[in-house]
């Protein structure tokens, strides 16, 4: 039996028992969870292997600590949205405005009337790439982002939306880029990262490595294909198909690097990949998304309330459904703020207020206006999925009922 570390508040056990329960019973390896509620962490939980090797061991060989960082996968274009609606909030980023008028060399192939809002809702037809990236272009940010703006759009920008699984991170990071001076990940560092005293970053410094804990992909557990977990047992057959077929534009922006990128390569985890690479503990997801509805504690410890993050007029701009139904990329059915999932039935949350990112192989970050909460859930064990899975699932499930909702 794994053993749980950490702290839950009275009134939220059954939260630690559901995360338990994911180790016993769901295939969990190593994992942290942590909850925010109205300024206060609730529930910091911890356990497993930090490091683990497929086919499991008979004991953690390096155990999950307080400071184990995870790589967040999706979960990060949560944090690089924030980039771009903090500027948007200091009155430097105009989200009408063509995102050529910044970044003149995305007006190619036809995109130079794309309003910057179109990168964040993916609205801007651009998932896949013609020439997929190399790895060496992945680590070196001028030739990724020039691939970008060369793509013709796989579609008329804002007629339709398509989930961009990695170059919404270069579309979003190089506007940021051009208006700030600064990278994504210096930006997110200096403006968002340190004062809300985060351990959160797109580009893992030198000396954070050795906390980064190791992804392992696996197979969905026995019990979560076959019991009741509220999941779609099986996907359609229609998105199966786009998946397998390699034409696919499904399957064209899930590959738009060849061969994939190793996440556990320490040169991947330093370089800035702003749609998929960034890093961090389950308690900093949940700070930042409780930060953004000013549901987050001062760090002088005075236990007085931060500002949220943005005003109402950026905030309600960011989260309001901008996009709702057929995903193009995803093919089922995707609703999007700028930059944020939002609560549905292929991404569910707490409540229908709910805005934040699923990261692919499990991990979740995400904000509960309604209930104020900010919820941060980070994993190693790569399960199958995109938008979560019965592990994320069972902890919103065991929240819910900690805070008397059905």
């Amino acid at each position: 039996m794994v053993e749980i570390w950490g702290e839950t508040a009275e009134g939220f056990e059954p939260v630690r028992e559901a995360f338990a329960r994911n180790f016993a019973e769901y295939g969990e390896l190593g994992a942290a969870f942590a909850l925010y509620v109205r300024g206060r962490k609730v529930v910091d939980l911890w356990g497993g292997d930090a490091r683990p090797e497929v086919g499991g061991r008979p004991a953690p060989a390096v155990p999950w600590t307080a400071d184990t960082a995870q790589v967040l996968r999706s979960v990060t274009k949560g944090l690089t949205a924030a980039t771009a609606l903090l500027l948007v909030e200091r009155g430097l980023l105009d989200l009408d405005a063509p995102a050529a008028s910044y970044w003149p060399e995305f007006a190619a192939a036809g995109k130079g009337a794309v309003p910057v809002r179109w990168l964040l809702s993916h609205q801007a037809g651009v998932p896949a790439l013609d020439v997929p990236l190399r790895l060496e272009d992945v680590l070196t940010w001028e030739r990724a982002v020039a691939a970008v703006a060369a793509q013709a759009p796989a579609w008329e920008p804002g007629t339709a939306h398509g989930y961009h699984p990695y170059t919404f991170g270069w579309l979003v990071g190089e506007v940021v880029r051009r208006v700030s001076g600064r990278t994504v990940g210096q930006y997110f560092a200096e403006e968002i990262a340190r004062p809300l005293g985060l351990d959160l970053w797109i580009g893992l410094p030198a000396g954070a490595a050795p906390r980064v804990g190791k992804l392992v992909d696996l197979p969905a557990p026995e019990a979560a294909r076959t019991g009741p977990s509220g999941l779609r047992l099986r996907p359609k057959q229609s998105v199966r198909d786009a998946y397998q077929d390699p034409t696919s534009l499904t399957a064209r922006a899930f590959a738009s690097v060849l061969p994939g990128v190793n996440m556990n390569d320490p040169a991947v985890q330093a370089a800035e990949i702003p749609g998929a690479g960034g890093i961090g503990t389950a308690r900093s997801v949940a700070r930042f998304y409780a930060a953004l509805i000013g549901a987050a504690d001062r760090p002088d410890g005075s236990g007085a309330l931060l500002p949220p993050l943005f005003g109402p007029e950026v905030l309600a701009r960011a989260v309001g459904p901008v996009v709702n139904g057929p995903d193009r990329v995803l093919i089922v059915n995707s609703t999007f703020g700028l930059g944020f999932w939002r609560h549905g039935p292929t991404a569910p949350m707490t409540s229908p207020t709910s805005f934040g990112h699923p990261g692919r192989g499990g991990s979740l970050g995400f904000a509960d206006p309604e209930l104020g909460l900010g919820f941060g859930y980070v994993t190693n064990g790569m399960q199958p999925g995109v938008t979560g899975d019965v592990r994320s699932r069972n902890l919103i499930r065991a929240v819910r009922g900690c805070l008397g909702l059905s």
